[in-house]
């Protein structure tokens, strides 16, 4: 599959097949994913996959509303995505490198999450990016280190069901030349 047609055909998906997913598979993805570039190379981002369906389950009754609960209930694996702080956006010594402060990390591993969906896509696999959570309760339910983040959660899996695509805004309303 090529890019574009990669990028085109994606969807969030939120039906899941029970299958399995080959650890095998998730590292392929990890690694590909590794290869999204960061600020002065960073590589600020990280994942946690959970497979186990009591620690997914208790994740979705303590720290997901219902919509976003009920997809991760049906996905065989949960990616926790985090990131290291204090890397990207500063300089050695600490202080920012530019106005948007230390926001450079949140699209750091924003990248990195488009780039392990794509990666999935070309395993067969679906996605989708979730930020509505409680982030501190799975945090420290998670035992994530006070250096790291919760950026994101990807419920990852086989598509039981692929939506169409979307009306998309034309490129006389996304674009600009001056």
């Amino acid at each position: 599959m090529n890019t574009i047609e990669c990028i085109k055909s994606r969807r969030s998906i939120r039906k899941y097949k029970p299958d399995p997913v080959e650890r095998s598979v998730i590292e392929s993805i990890v690694s590909a994913a590794s290869y999204s570039p960061s600020w002065k190379n960073t590589q600020i981002t990280r994942y946690i996959a959970i497979e186990d369906s009591s620690i997914i389950e208790t994740i979705a009754s303590k720290y997901l509303k219902e919509h976003n609960a009920a997809i991760i209930r049906q996905a065989p694996v949960l990616i926790a995505v985090t990131y290291v702080k204090g890397r990207s956006g500063f300089e050695r010594d600490g202080s920012f490198s530019t106005a948007k402060g230390d926001r450079w990390q949140m699209f750091d591993a924003g990248v990195a999450c488009q780039s392990f969906c794509l990666a999935a896509k070309e395993y067969g696999l679906g996605t989708v990016i979730m930020g509505i959570f409680d982030e501190a309760g799975i945090s420290e339910y998670l035992e994530i280190p006070d250096d790291q983040e919760l950026a994101a959660l990807i419920a990852l899996g086989y598509p039981d069901i692929v939506p169409e695509a979307p009306v998309r805004k034309t490129t006389d309303v996304l674009l600009q030349f001056r």
